[in-house]
């Protein structure tokens, strides 16, 4: 005959079903597909335009706030549009989106591109320890093999 255990309702599983949380910011693999950097730049921007919960009109007017100069709603239709060729967005409206959908997964977006990740600033130290950490084990690796070629020389 078998006991179970009774089930405690007051404490919280810790094991089950728990994931780390994501460390760096970008879309999921494989969400902005395409053959062309063009065709990948419009679907990323049009992706965040659609999630960032903001209107185009609101976006177009946060960007223009943060540029000084105007930028139109029909400014970012034709960014989004894989079809308008001829109208490529620059590097600072490329920032003034970002800020303006608040969309930071645009700048994974970019880093994937050169197999680099971004992430928070809080997180720069973390990886400088397992940095050092790794270090420290090359250097205790290289002083037992120096170590052992100076006791088989003797």
């Amino acid at each position: 005959m078998s006991r179970k255990t009774p089930r405690d309702d007051f404490t919280i599983d810790m094991f089950n079903g728990w994931k780390p949380p994501k460390v760096s910011v970008g879309f999921e693999p494989g969400t902005i597909s395409g053959n062309r950097l063009s065709s990948r730049i419009s679907r990323a921007i049009a992706k965040a335009l659609k999630e960032c919960g903001k209107d185009r009109i609101t976006v177009a007017g946060l960007m223009s706030a943060r540029l000084g100069h105007k930028v139109t709603k029909d400014m970012l239709e034709a960014y989004a549009s894989e079809a308008k060729t001829g109208n490529n967005i620059t590097v600072e409206r490329f920032l003034a989106l970002i800020h303006a959908t608040g969309k930071t997964e645009l700048l994974g977006f970019i880093a994937e591109d050169f197999d680099m990740a971004v992430v928070p600033r809080k997180y720069e130290n973390v990886i400088e320890l397992a940095l050092i950490e790794d270090h420290e084990r090359m250097v205790a690796t290289r002083k037992k093999t120096l170590q052992m070629q100076i006791r088989s020389a003797k």
